[in-house]
């Protein structure tokens, strides 16, 4: 009769659904699956403002004569 009983996880169950209902929960999954897209496209956005950045800086000094070594190359992208 431990926490890994199948009928302990099963009358667990059955009472988060009679307290929440069926809907309630899916309603909740809904949100978690929206806030998880969400914070995907921020960090998407925040890779793409940032690269221009540091092409911009590249271009910047190699315009300005400056030799810039392969290495920093590959860290600024």
């Amino acid at each position: 009769m431990g926490a890994g009983s199948i009928w302990h996880w099963v009358i667990l169950l059955l009472i988060v659904v009679l307290l929440f209902g069926k809907g309630k929960i899916s309603e909740v999954m809904g949100d978690v699956a929206k806030g998880i897209k969400s914070f995907k496209k921020g960090m998407s956005d925040d890779d793409a403002a940032k690269a221009p950045e540091a092409d911009k800086a590249i271009e910047q000094q190699t315009k300005a004569g400056e030799a810039v070594p392969a290495a920093e190359r590959s860290k600024a992208g």
